[in-house]
């Protein structure tokens, strides 16, 4: 939940929704005008004084405070004790990236072996690292922003790249259903962002559908897993290969070159 502050801001806009004015609220709760200004100007007030405006509100407590957590600004990404914490449980490093592909708690115990007091304790984890806000009845939302990512040389990618980018790839792609792509080219200044962008699009787009589809008998699904890359990178086996041409001073191309070849 947020802090005094948040909940005092968040029933200024529930106030002016609602048509009130602080002299409106003044007669209701039997105080000065002067003094609501007051303890709205300074931005903290006890919960039984915000209690008091959400009945007039005729707002739930509970529901003000959602509202608050849902304005809050979204995580880009983990801090690094962060994503140690997540890491160095490998179930919950599991139900983090089922999270994150915005599974449900009876899909993760039905595909699972997590038992649901397990499923609901690692919830919790997952809410105390800021991951999710755990809500009732299982449900959760993401604390994450839709561009969010594990930290590039953090921990999590560490154990992707050890434990998963070689399996994952060993994989023959040949399957009717199966893709594997490699395209190579350039791009002029800023266009990268807008693919990254795309790219984020169908991730997206991926993750809603599985959602969908969880009507359907377990027998007419299958798993599938997108792993969606972007980077700025050449093919090393082929560098010395390449032309040098000339850039802006005439030897761009030659330091490109060697750069590459040292990296």
């Amino acid at each position: 939940m947020g802090t005094s502050l948040d909940l005092v801001t968040a029933l200024k806009a529930e106030l002016k929704h609602s048509g009130l004015t602080y002299a409106d609220l003044a007669t209701r709760l039997g105080m000065a005008e002067s003094s609501i200004k007051r303890i709205f100007a300074k931005g903290d007030m006890p919960l039984s004084r915000i209690d008091e405006i959400c009945r007039v509100l005729k707002l739930d407590f509970a529901e003000l405070a959602r509202r608050v957590a849902d304005a809050q600004p979204l995580r880009r990404e983990l801090t690094l004790a962060q994503e140690k914490a997540v890491v160095a449980d490998r179930k919950l490093l599991l139900m983090a990236i089922c999270c994150l592909s915005q599974w449900t708690f009876e899909q993760i115990v039905a595909t699972y072996e997590i038992s649901e007091p397990e499923c609901i304790r690692y919830f919790t984890r997952l809410d105390k690292l800021g991951i999710i806000e755990l809500r009732p009845l299982n449900r959760y939302r993401l604390n994450v922003s839709k561009t969010f990512r594990w930290r590039p040389h953090g921990p999590v990618m560490q154990f992707f790249r050890e434990q998963v980018v070689d399996e994952y790839f060993a994989g023959g792609f040949d399957g009717e259903d199966e893709l594997l792509l490699l395209v190579h080219g350039s791009l002029g200044p800023g266009l990268s962002k807008a693919f990254a962008e795309r790219l984020q699009r169908v991730a997206e787009d991926f993750s809603l559908q599985h959602l969908s589809d969880q009507r359907l008998p377990m027998k007419q699904r299958k798993p599938y897993t997108l792993v969606v890359g972007l980077r700025s990178w050449w093919f090393q086996a082929f560098v010395d290969l390449w032309r040098e041409w000339d850039g802006p001073d005439g030897h761009a191309g030659a330091r490109a070159k060697d750069s590459l070849k040292a990296s």
